[in-house]
């Protein structure tokens, strides 16, 4: 449902290197080392498992630190790592709108590892730390699309309604909902979507891929032929700034 645009090469700063042997290290600091005469050391989740109130404060914690080091998993596409940060920032922000937006984060990492039942309960997540919060309308949208790959499809397409009713000026939401009325065969509908979508600037390939889709339904011939060069030119230049 979402496009899936190729990431520009993450660039590493260069260095001096690194003596033989050298001294392993990681993004965690050095308060949240493991026994591992208590815990399995290969358990990738057993520091959030135990990172909590009891053995750590929430105020040495900082949320907003753990959101930036989620994303820049995410640019890297270490999504299993992504979604480990995102939920410490969620346990520990004290502010309902980071809580949640670390939470919508989470749902979409989880998304890029096909993990849909765990998008799914984040982005429930998201909607529950905050009824009327930033990422109110992100978190239907994104909870609709897992949803849908879920097959959850009657859920799924009031989560999308929802999503451009809380914020009518949301890109995403538009093309979600266009695509799953794409899917449903009421394709004048989806082709008002998506034109929405395209107004607000959300002009991905696949926007316009499932433009021309609902427009070749109606038998609008020569406007879908449009739609689907422009989806072909905008994967093309994708390309080249990769080649580039």
């Amino acid at each position: 449902m979402t496009d899936d645009p190729e990431r520009e090469p993450h660039e590493f700063s260069s260095g001096a290197g690194f003596d033989d042997p050298y001294e392993g290290f990681d993004l965690d600091p050095p308060e949240l080392d493991v026994d591992p005469d208590e815990v399995d050391p290969v358990d990738a989740r057993v520091v959030a498992d135990l990172l909590d109130e009891e053995h750590f404060p929430s105020e040495a914690v900082d949320a907003d630190s753990l959101v930036d080091v989620g994303l820049d998993y995410m640019g890297i596409n270490r999504h299993e790592q992504a979604t480990d940060a995102f939920e410490r920032a969620a346990r520990f922000a004290e502010d309902d709108a980071l809580e949640q937006e670390a939470w919508v984060n989470k749902g979409i990492g989880h998304a890029e590892l096909e993990e849909w039942d765990s998008a799914i309960d984040a982005h429930r997540a998201a909607l529950n730390a905050a009824e009327e919060g930033p990422f109110v309308a992100e978190a239907h949208t994104n909870l609709a699309y897992a949803l849908w790959e879920f097959g959850e499809t009657t859920e799924a397409y009031e989560h999308a309604e929802e999503a451009v009713r809380v914020d009518d000026r949301l890109g995403q939401a538009w093309y979600n909902l266009g695509f799953i009325e794409n899917e449903q065969g009421r394709h004048e509908e989806a082709a008002d979507c998506l034109d929405n979508a395209i107004r607000l600037e959300f002009r991905q390939a696949d926007v316009y891929e499932e433009k021309a889709r609902a427009l070749e339904e109606l038998g609008r011939e020569e406007a879908a032929t449009e739609a689907a060069e422009r989806a072909a030119e905008i994967r093309e230049r994708q390309e080249n700034d990769l080649v580039g």
